[in-house]
């Protein structure tokens, strides 16, 4: 052995020596970079939002873990962002699991129970406390995923053109509406689903193309507008209480020491939290400048509230007959609703 290769290995026997006497472990001292996407525009409240949460991992880590979070479309288009993970493409994502529905109707399910929760702390409560997160990351594993965490942006709203006070009401309302379980409820309902790019929205709601259109929160459909064309927002919202989720590459999860992942989960449940928190307080505040402005929000009633549930219950229930991961989700769904009172018989 030359003199080179001996003092580098008595060099590497001597760092092995001192961080086991000083008890440093070389796993838990490793640095680890992930890049993950979202579904948001950059420069938006929802990416500033993703973007203080891989802030935080770092500074919590101390610089151990580093995200570099990626706006939609950065490395693969919004729906593509599961395979892209599964294969190693990406080390992880803050999406939404709708856009996987074809892959499993499951998905779906988890994603947004239309009609189903009324806020999403109920749906919170489901997620940690109801069962939803086990069956999340079985799903999830099935593609080579771990499913760190739920994220809410609260409850949405639908602005209309005219008065929409019942489940009667939608009757013959051209609603713009994307396919899937949302669309297939608007239809049971009576209501006429039309299927446009988010970006001719406004010009339909002008145009008299659509009425109504399903789209975001109150203050997202503030800010597009839509009040202006479209003056009777429902609100509080109750159609659609969407979730998405922090996900991650499984080997790349596993190969986190324990304490790094345990600041992981924390810091994408507390991330969760303060979306919808955040969200709902632009809300607040854009309710009460579209009242100012002669806007009328459209509050349902318990009973009509009800009414929609159980008609959307149905789609649900053909949903959950497609795969047995879809079945078991939907009857966790089931059971919490009625332990919540929103389904079951009504007093």
């Amino acid at each position: 052995m030359n003199a080179g290769k001996r003092a580098t290995r008595l060099l590497s026997v001597f760092v092995g020596a001192w961080m086991v006497l000083s008890g440093v472990d070389a796993h838990a001292a490793a640095k680890f970079h992930w890049q993950m996407q979202s579904l948001w525009q950059a420069g938006t409240i929802n990416q500033k939002l993703f973007e203080a949460f891989c802030d935080r991992v770092k500074t919590m880590t101390d610089g151990r873990l580093e995200i570099t979070p990626l706006p939609v479309g950065a490395v693969v288009a919004y729906n593509e962002t599961l395979d892209a993970i599964s294969a190693g493409l990406l080390d992880g994502h803050q999406s939404g699991s709708g856009y996987f529905a074809g892959k499993d109707p499951a998905f779906a399910l988890l994603a947004d129970l239309n009609g189903g929760y009324e806020s999403a702390r109920q749906m919170e409560m489901w997620l940690y406390y109801g069962g939803g997160l086990e069956l999340a990351r079985e799903l999830y594993a099935k593609y080579n995923i771990y499913y760190v965490a739920g994220v809410w942006w609260g409850v949405e709203s639908i602005p209309a053109k005219m008065p929409i006070r019942t489940v009667e009401d939608f009757k013959g309302v051209k609603i713009r509406s994307p396919e899937g379980m949302g669309q297939e409820i608007f239809k049971a309902i009576g209501a006429a689903p039309v299927n446009i790019p988010g970006s001719e929205v406004y010009t339909a709601l002008e145009r008299g193309v659509i009425d109504a259109t399903d789209w975001g929160t109150l203050s997202m459909n503030q800010d597009l507008g839509y009040h202006k064309i479209a003056p009777y927002p429902l609100y509080p919202g109750f159609h659609s209480t969407p979730m998405a989720e922090i996900a991650v590459n499984m080997d790349r999860w596993n190969e986190l020491p324990d304490d790094i992942k345990a600041i992981v989960e924390a810091a994408a449940r507390d991330f969760g939290h303060e979306m919808y928190l955040k969200v709902g307080l632009e809300d607040d505040k854009a309710a009460h400048e579209a009242e100012a402005e002669g806007v009328e929000l459209v509050d349902w009633s318990s009973e009509e509230r009800r009414k929609f549930r159980e008609v959307a219950a149905g789609v649900w229930k053909t949903y959950a007959e497609r795969s047995e991961m879809a079945q078991r989700i939907y009857d966790s769904h089931m059971a919490f609703l009625t332990t919540l009172g929103l389904l079951g018989p009504s007093e």
